[in-house]
């Protein structure tokens, strides 16, 4: 069994420095890590516990730690605005996305939610992701590469008014500017009672998304928006720091249902908003 509580060669560490200088890389023997505050050798890092300090050539000291998701995404190279890990933390939870499963997006952008995505399902699960920019999908394929995640994605390059290749998937984030106009694609990619949640900034967008989801029978659908905001972690002087995390975007969500023409279900189809 591999002991988890030192680091080994190929993990993904992260080091951390003063003012919180860090970076992120993956450990491989006989290399070395150039820093401003000096050079440290990625053998002297091998087989160290997690959470120690070590120091590079100068003396300049450092935390050896395992980065989080949160950690990941926010030093992903980027050609398109992230998604926030507040945001993605919940679109997760929400829709059910857990080890073994088969779940899709399209707007791949540089990979943040695909990284999200890949490590939820496992390596037993599979993420199917569409992106219509080659360059754009170059680059969340490296970000992939770079956290070791890259073989439980399938990146597929294509205009997805024309469809999508699966059916049956368990859950579908839509990422793109316009979603409204691809609700009956992602409707056929779906399964039955399957979780569907998109990601846009503006009222105007959220009330044709709307009316699109009614009209493709979609049903529980919510609309939020998530607020966060960080507090000062010094006991002496416990108050809001400066700055907050407010609107990126207003998340809906919805499942794809399968409604029939019995009279007795009349009533429920009425209480939850569908349309004929």
């Amino acid at each position: 069994m591999i002991d988890s509580t030192i680091a080994h060669d190929s993990d993904l560490v992260q080091l951390v420095g003063l003012t919180h200088k860090h970076f992120i890389f993956s450990l491989k023997a006989g290399d070395e890590l150039h820093t401003h505050r000096g050079v440290i050798k990625h053998n002297e890092l091998i087989g160290m516990p997690w959470g120690s300090q070590v120091f590079s050539h100068t003396g300049a000291p450092f935390f050896l730690l395992q980065p989080s998701i949160a950690d990941i995404l926010n030093d992903l190279p980027r050609a398109t605005q992230i998604l926030y890990p507040k945001d993605i933390g919940y679109i997760l939870i929400q829709m059910g996305v857990a080890p073994g499963q088969r779940v899709m997006e399209a707007g791949t952008g540089s990979g943040s939610m695909t990284i999200a995505l890949a490590t939820a399902v496992g390596p037993d699960g599979r993420v199917i992701s569409y992106e219509q920019k080659q360059d754009t999908q170059t680059l969340a394929k490296k970000n992939l590469e770079r956290v070791g995640l890259a073989s439980r994605v399938e990146f597929k390059l294509r205009n997805i008014q024309e469809g999508f290749d699966e059916t049956g998937v368990d859950a579908f984030f839509l990422d793109v500017q316009n979603p409204y106009d691809y609700i009956p694609q992602v409707r056929a990619a779906l399964k039955p009672g399957g979780f569907f949640c998109t990601l846009i900034p503006t009222f105007n967008q959220v009330e044709k998304t709307l009316i699109a989801l009614r009209k493709n029978k979609f049903a529980f659908v919510e609309v939020c928006e998530l607020m966060l905001r960080h507090y000062k972690a010094d006991a002496a002087r416990i108050r809001p720091t400066d700055r907050m995390v407010a609107h990126t975007g207003f998340l809906i969500f919805g499942r794809r249902i399968e409604p029939n023409t019995d009279p007795r279900g009349k009533e429920l189809e009425e209480e939850i908003g569908m349309e004929e």
